[in-house]
């Protein structure tokens, strides 16, 4: 156990507190149930924000608090015990479909790293760019985008700063090599939002909006927010290259790939492939993302491709923070604290239009302070209950939602793509708010104002 910094030790007390109130005085009119859930969520929010203990450990303790306080376990259980949720239902979070969907999605990204896939990708797919710095700055951010999509957004950053690096001890000090480390995360984080598996809000918002019975293909997300990572990226790169990269500028990298052909390496591509293949194909076989995301898992192990250690290497206090984040949404809706706390403002006043760039401003706030998976814990299954409550798309609000959450990247907390670039000392945090604040206005102001009216007048979304 390290030293506790100040603002921890006040989120424990304040967390305690909060967690006591509802159930010692609860707002006048509350059912017990929800007064219970409210003190819950109130102790989240605190224990998230500060960071008192590890956000793992909110999570799990957001799962343990629900089964002892408003599932059929409950200790003095309250009134109206007959319609508590099963205990089963909470500790289901943790194997919810989209974990599963995850735990694939991680298990290639650590194959692809293991076997050098992803940077030999990287290498093949850059070097139609290299040469002109800022064209090939362009190609460096949309493979790193492409990525993304499909392995997580640190691990891909990781693998593109082995590529980079050499060349930024090349470069001269200055602002082309500041340019060139910022463009890293900033694809990274918005690549990240263009598929299920690129981010933990969009797997979030997945996993709230199944337990409302609104599912999502892995396609369909793909068409609501490939179109936003497209123009933010091609956004980005423009202003990166024109504040940081002269023009005429000369950048060579190094872009051998030496592919490894043992057996092992191309059961696990022809397996990764086809788990990709599968998930854009959806629409086509009707297999559930999350049935095709365990596929690779099954074969990866079966073959002895992966094994135990692999699967202990795996980012699973990311999945059990999805959980906490998925269970949360459950109780706030089982609870019926969702409709009390939406009852003390009426939102049916407000345009639509209105409500929805309020979310995206909340998403990007939070996001930007704290991190971007315990926003979209905390504002989603919110967000969700508002959305049934006045006649909003559940699906347009829980994805515009987790996009808003993952548009937030100014600090170098606000994103692991982002602390990764700020360690390797090229990357002042006034260049990343800078940088970070041009990605989430631009995508800020597309997601409230453009997108919604796209989704709907394609049919995507009613």
């Amino acid at each position: 156990m390290g030293p506790q910094t100040r603002l921890q030790r006040i989120g424990l007390v304040v967390a305690l507190v909060v967690f006591v109130w509802p159930l010692v005085a609860p707002p006048s009119g509350m059912d017990p149930l929800a007064a219970r859930m409210l003190a819950i969520f109130l102790a989240a929010i605190v224990l998230w924000v500060t960071e008192a203990i590890p956000l793992v450990a909110t999570a799990t303790l957001v799962i343990l608090l629900e089964v002892l306080l408003i599932s059929d376990q409950a200790l003095r259980a309250p009134a109206g015990g007959a319609d508590l949720l099963p205990a089963a239902t909470f500790f289901a979070a943790l194997a919810d479909p989209v974990i599963v969907l995850f735990l694939g999605g991680f298990l290639i990204a650590d194959g692809a790293a293991r076997f050098g896939l992803d940077r030999n990708i990287a290498a093949v797919l850059i070097r139609p760019f290299v040469g002109d710095a800022r064209r090939t700055v362009l190609g460096l951010m949309a493979i790193t985008a492409l990525l993304s999509m499909f392995v997580s957004n640190t691990a891909t950053t990781a693998t593109m700063f082995a590529v980079i690096v050499p060349v930024l001890a090349a470069l001269p000090p200055g602002r082309a090599r500041t340019g060139l480390a910022l463009a890293v995360p900033v694809a990274a984080n918005v690549g990240g939002m263009g598929t299920p598996v690129g981010s933990p809000p969009n797997a979030i918002a997945l996993g709230a909006l199944s337990s409302r019975g609104e599912a999502v293909s892995f396609l369909g997300w793909m068409l609501l927010a490939v179109p936003l990572v497209l123009v933010v990226l091609a956004i980005a790169w423009w202003y990166l290259t024109r504040r940081y990269v002269p023009a005429g500028t000369a950048l060579d990298l190094d872009l051998t790939a030496a592919w490894d052909r043992s057996p092992a390496a191309i059961v696990f591509s022809v397996t990764a492939a086809t788990t990709i293949l599968l998930w854009l194909t959806e629409p086509l076989h009707g297999l559930a993302s999350s049935t095709v995301g365990f596929v690779p898992v099954v074969v990866l192990l079966a073959t002895r491709v992966l094994g135990p250690k692999d699967l202990q290497n795996l980012q699973w206090h990311v999945l059990w923070l999805v959980a906490g984040g998925i269970a949360l949404g459950v109780g706030i809706g089982a609870s019926g604290l969702d409709a009390w706390l939406l009852g003390l403002v009426a939102w049916e006043a407000l345009p639509s239009s209105a409500l929805i760039a309020l979310l995206v401003l909340t998403g990007l706030g939070f996001s930007t302070v704290i991190s971007s998976s315990a926003a979209a814990n905390l504002l989603i299954p919110l967000a969700l209950g508002l959305a049934g409550g006045i006649g909003l798309d559940p699906t347009l609000v829980g994805v515009v939602v987790a996009l808003a959450c993952a548009l937030a990247m100014a600090l170098p907390i606000s994103t692991p793509p982002n602390a990764i670039a700020y360690a390797t000392g090229e990357v002042a945090t006034r260049d990343m708010a800078t940088s970070g604040i041009v990605v989430g206005v631009v995508g800020g102001t597309l997601l409230a104002f453009v997108l919604p009216l796209l989704w709907v007048s394609t049919g995507l979304l009613s």
